[in-house]
């Protein structure tokens, strides 16, 4: 009994290194699997980033010009008003002296007057 028992024994033991040569080789096929889906992964998620990349550089290019065209727009604007600015200035400063001779003109005639000159 000694000698099936040891045959017993070892054929027992071979079935369980077969078992686990098995679920190793399970292993390494679903591990091997695991690491083509990460890089298939891998390359989907580098690709949309080059996407994103590129289409948010899209947008900052057209957030700029539209940015320069408004910017160019108020320039114009502010010129305007400058020019107006300027030729309210010349018309104040006009009547202001046009107001200044008239005074002068009215109050010499008087001081002349007063000194007893006319």
């Amino acid at each position: 009994m000694a000698g099936s028992s040891f045959e017993e024994r070892v054929a027992k033991i071979e079935g369980v290194l077969e078992e686990m040569s098995r679920r190793l080789n399970h292993i390494e096929s679903d591990i091997a699997n695991l690491r083509s889906e990460i890089a298939s992964l891998r390359g989907e998620v580098k690709s949309e980033i080059a996407n994103l990349r590129s289409e948010v550089k899209s947008e900052v290019a057209n957030l700029k010009n539209e940015v320069k065209g408004e910017m160019n727009s108020l320039r114009g604007e502010v010129n305007s008003l400058r020019g107006e600015v300027g030729s309210l200035f010349r018309w104040t400063v006009g009547l202001i002296l046009g107001m200044w001779i008239t005074i002068q003109a009215t109050l010499i005639p008087i001081l002349l007057r007063i000194l007893g000159a006319i």
